[in-house]
């Protein structure tokens, strides 16, 4: 049975006991499944007809450190869902045993009322420290960041760092790399957990510690955070503030959510679809209108200069009809070629595999690259044209099919560089964008070719 199928199953006998509220069932069922599970259950849950009560009452039967790390799994308008229907002092207790950046999160959600209510009941050191990580502007490092870690002073001993890393690995979220800071905080090197406990006890660890170490400023942009644990394989990395002291970590997992993200906002400005605040499935539908009529809108009145150049060239096309059945084939063509062109120099954009540096060198491969595909289709079409039009309309067609593709992916090759060059996202060098400009150079391009071979 796949893990799918073992979900479906495991949420069918969940909700019949929860319909029958049979404790003794539920309370055997709920310590089986994972986190992530419960959190999925929980959200088809809540969809449903009076689901939240269900919802709410499932939570209260999970133990609070359960609660607490299934709550990480929930989206935001669950979490103040639950959060709403909870007294100000249990609600803390949950918090407590929460990761600090999934707890910063959800403090973020509050209105500032509930912020101040659940901030004076907090010790000093938990509040400052809750405060710190909720002020870092959403998308940057200290966003996502934790500040569940281990460090270890330098001019340690590796028994005593061990002693150390024994007192803070169950507050820590990964321990398998150990940080290493100044008596100013100041980070200086870092090891893995394998070499401490490989290396002699008397050992010091400013010897073992690896001085390069990579890492980010706390304002960097979380997409660059993600390319780095990428690119370098990390667990996680260290974040450091203005004055280089290690403020936290971001870890393998939560940059793991961010590409995911990022990819995920790409693809939906691929297709000229704003940011959903949500899954497609659950996004309210009147949002879905919103994000996606905008462009849609834009790119019809867009469309209107291909109506103009056909307009035209009347006197062309009533000459030779037969030119009509190759308009959409040349200019669909165009899109295609332009639409791969432009998704390749976004994607190679988004992972730093190109830059605006490399742009000459781009647009020479390019323009071996979109001549061939040109030839090639333009071989591939001729004889329909001479079959449907004599040699001349094949001449013609042959002819556009070569320029149309190449300027095509030539445009789409250069919008996203362009586009970045003014301060817009190069994800904005969308399909439907590209494809509408082309469709109108298109026409001018295979009915100005036409009117010169057929009138010449």
């Amino acid at each position: 049975m796949s893990l799918n199928e073992t979900l479906t199953e495991q949420k069918s006998v969940l909700l019949a006991a929860l319909a029958q509220d049979d404790a003794e069932r539920l309370d055997a069922l709920l310590p089986e499944l994972r986190a992530a599970d419960i959190g999925e259950i929980l959200e088809d849950i809540a969809e449903q007809e009076e689901g939240l009560a269900c919802f709410q009452a499932l939570m209260e039967r999970l133990p609070i450190e359960r609660r607490a790390n299934v709550l990480g799994y929930l989206p935001g308008e669950l979490q103040l869902a639950w959060a709403a229907e909870i007294a100000d002092e249990a609600l803390l207790l949950v918090l407590e045993e929460m990761s600090s950046d999934e707890r910063a999160d959800l403090f973020n959600l509050f209105d500032e009322d509930r912020r101040e209510a659940l901030l004076r009941r907090m010790a000093r050191q938990e509040r400052e420290e809750l405060k710190r990580l909720a002020s870092y502007e959403e998308g940057t490092a200290g966003a996502i960041m934790t500040s569940d870690y281990v460090a270890i002073p330098s001019g340690m001993t590796v028994s005593q760092a061990m002693m150390r890393v024994r007192q803070t690995a169950p507050d820590a979220e990964t321990v398998y790399q150990i940080y290493i800071v100044d008596p100013e905080g100041r980070l200086v090197g870092t090891l893995s957990l394998r070499q401490l406990m490989v290396a002699r006890p008397g050992a010091r660890v400013d010897d073992l510690m690896i001085k390069d170490v990579i890492g980010v400023a706390v304002d960097e942009e979380q997409e660059e955070v993600a390319r780095l644990v990428a690119r370098y394989d990390l667990l996680a990395i260290p974040v450091i503030d203005a004055e280089e002291r290690l403020v936290g970590i971001v870890t393998h997992d939560d940059a793991m959510d961010v590409a995911e993200s990022e990819a995920t906002e790409d693809i939906h400005k691929g297709m000229s679809i704003g940011a959903l605040e949500d899954g497609v499935s659950r996004v309210p539908l009147w949002s879905l209108y919103r994000k996606r009529v905008f462009w849609l809108v834009l790119l019809v009145f867009a469309n209107l200069f291909s109506g103009a150049g056909i307009a035209y060239f009347e006197e062309t096309i009533a000459a030779q009809v037969a030119l009509v059945f190759f308009l959409p084939l040349l200019i669909g063509s165009g899109g295609n070629a332009g639409a791969q062109a432009a998704t390749l120099t976004v994607r190679g954009m988004a992972t730093g595999d190109v830059g605006v540096k490399d742009w000459g060198k781009l647009l020479g491969r390019e323009l071996l690259v979109a001549g061939s595909l040109g030839l090639t289709m333009a071989v591939a079409v001729t004889p329909i044209g001479i079959m449907r039009g004599g040699e001349t309309v094949a001449l013609v067609v042959a002819f556009s099919m070569v320029t149309i593709v190449l300027f095509g992916s030539l445009l789409g090759m250069c919008l996203p560089f362009v586009l970045n060059r003014i301060g817009w996202d190069p994800a904005t060098a969308s399909a439907p964008l590209v494809t509408t400009l082309i469709d109108a150079s298109g026409v001018l391009i295979y009915f100005s070719i036409a009117t010169a071979l057929l009138t010449g």
